[in-house]
């Protein structure tokens, strides 16, 4: 497959790359040890029109399409990797109501969320559903008008910094997948609270908590599509999400490698610079390939969704290996700078632990392999697709 840019992707991606080298790589420590999110930074992005990438200009997007996307997400994560998280969330969130929901939803929510104007947030995980994504316990009961909605959900990217929220609901304690809606809710409903801001590994400048339901009135008018449909949104919704941290894993690899590449070309030990010796130039060797089959992958399920193409098998494959690939660089990355790699003087540490989280959300790449080896078990010993 060609991945040949075109004129305007080459624009695209350059502006998100000076972006994240004015902006974002300057404050990424800062923002990450004090746990800083910067709304200024998510207004700039949408004047940047970042914030709904997959949106037609009707409704205020610019509908680059998800290879373009991809661009600018791995470019965003080279200067901050929680930003480009946050983003590659609201992204999945204006496309979600966008694709399933009616005209009135999306005027009332895609074109703000598409404008940057308001900020969107996605919650599936519970205590008990994280892998088994479909046993949600936060319940929704019919009532006149609407729902009442109780429970907790767990693990919110941008937590009570969002507007707008994306969340799968148990409408029918009967059936398990078929049993789950997706509605809307937006900030300062009442009924609806937050935790505290989760400490974590890193990504601190993306803030996490819980969502908190208390007898919540959700109107009739915020359920998206149909009742009943909401975790078939829901896997919709991951499948293009692992794309997107698959892009975003691969920029990260990338910060870390270009980091290492040019620390070994500055560090001398017995007379030479490191990256002279033949024992770290074959482990370059390894790591640049191991960066460019990644990109070729989330490029290639990229190209695949914007092609409406099946793309289950490939958009797993992407995020399995490009983050596993993020992680053995950005650990292999500290080791090469030594005593230095585990010194917060030194970026490296950082792009390790932002690293591990990647094999772990979106799906863990456990669930990964899960997901490829039950799309290879539905040929069953016929000849693969010619995609594949």
């Amino acid at each position: 497959m060609d991945f040949k840019l075109n004129d305007e992707q080459r624009l695209i991606r350059k502006a998100a790359r000076d972006f994240a080298t004015k902006e974002l790589a300057p404050n990424a420590r800062e923002w990450e040890e004090t746990a800083t999110f910067s709304r200024q930074v998510f207004d700039k992005m949408g004047q940047l029109d970042f914030t709904g990438l997959y949106i037609p200009e009707k409704y205020d997007g610019t509908g680059v399409g998800r290879l373009t996307a991809a661009l600018i997400f791995e470019e965003l994560a080279k200067g901050c990797f929680a930003t480009a998280v946050y983003l590659s969330v609201h992204n999945m969130v204006a496309n979600l109501i966008f694709q399933y929901g009616n005209e009135e939803q999306r005027e009332r929510w895609v074109k703000p969320l598409a404008l940057g104007e308001k900020l969107g947030a996605y919650s599936l995980t519970e205590g008990e559903a994280g892998s088994d994504a479909a046993n949600l316990q936060t319940t929704a009961v019919k009532t006149d008008g609407g729902y009442v909605v109780n429970g907790t959900k767990l693990y919110v990217t941008s937590g009570e910094v969002a507007d707008v929220y994306a969340v799968m609901i148990r409408t029918d304690e009967a059936q398990k997948q078929r049993g789950i809606s997706a509605f809307i809710v937006e900030k300062g409903t009442k009924g609806f609270g937050f935790g505290p801001h989760e400490p974590k590994m890193g990504l601190n400048a993306s803030p996490t908590t819980e969502l908190h339901f208390n007898d919540c009135f959700i109107p009739e008018e915020n359920l998206i599509g149909e009742k009943g449909k909401g975790f078939n949104m829901a896997l919709s919704a991951l499948n293009g999400g692992r794309v997107s941290i698959g892009a975003c894993s691969t920029g990260l690899a990338q910060q870390a490698f270009d980091y290492a590449l040019a620390y070994a070309h500055k560090r001398h030990q017995f007379g030479r610079p490191i990256v002279s010796f033949q024992g770290l130039q074959f482990l370059f060797a390894d790591l640049a390939t191991e960066i460019e089959a990644s990109r070729l992958l989330v490029y290639r399920a990229a190209a695949m969704m914007d092609q409406g193409e099946p793309c289950v098998l490939e958009a797993a494959m992407g995020k399995r290996f490009a983050t596993d690939t993020a992680m053995r660089v950005t650990t292999e990355a500290v080791q090469i700078l030594g005593g230095y790699g585990y010194m917060k003087s030194y970026p490296v540490e950082m792009y390790m632990r932002f690293a591990k989280v990647a094999q772990i959300f979106e799906g863990t790449n456990q669930i990964q392999r899960v997901v490829i080896a039950r799309e290879l078990g539905k040929y069953k010993g016929r000849k693969a697709p010619d995609t594949y």
